[in-house]
């Protein structure tokens, strides 16, 4: 199978559909790895106070703000059957068993925390 687009004269198997699902998907991982490898080194390097910018964009790191539910905590306040149903303690799930009446939604903003994570942000320039 090419990587071109599809020919719709020619219908692909399913078997290249397949490999060529799978070449995609590979090549994101790589893409998605690499990425966020270079994030990280670019990231330490405007902590330290280094510059860095292109033709097109200036790069700056700013704090984002995560809320989270400890597991011991959640599990403490709610029990283990509301700890098995939310597993992560996926926050969007935790906050659906709230509005469906299945936690106490109080409760569940009491025991939140805020994780704060560095974002690299690239801003156009010019325009």
């Amino acid at each position: 199978m090419t990587d071109g687009p599809l020919d719709p004269e020619t219908p692909p198997t399913l078997s290249e559909l397949l490999e060529r699902y799978a070449t995609l998907r590979d090549t994101l991982l790589g893409l998605e790895a690499e990425k966020a490898e270079l994030g990280e080194v670019i990231k330490a390097a405007l902590l330290r106070g280094e510059k860095a910018e292109t033709d097109l964009y200036r790069s700056s790191v700013k704090v984002q703000r995560r809320l989270e539910y400890p597991p011991e905590r959640f599990r403490e306040v709610f029990g283990d059957a509301a700890t098995l149903e939310v597993a992560s303690i996926d926050k969007k799930k935790a906050e659906a068993l709230a509005r469906a009446g299945d936690l106490d939604a109080e409760k569940l903003r009491e025991i939140a925390t805020v994780k704060e994570i560095q974002a690299l942000v690239l801003t156009a320039k010019g325009g």
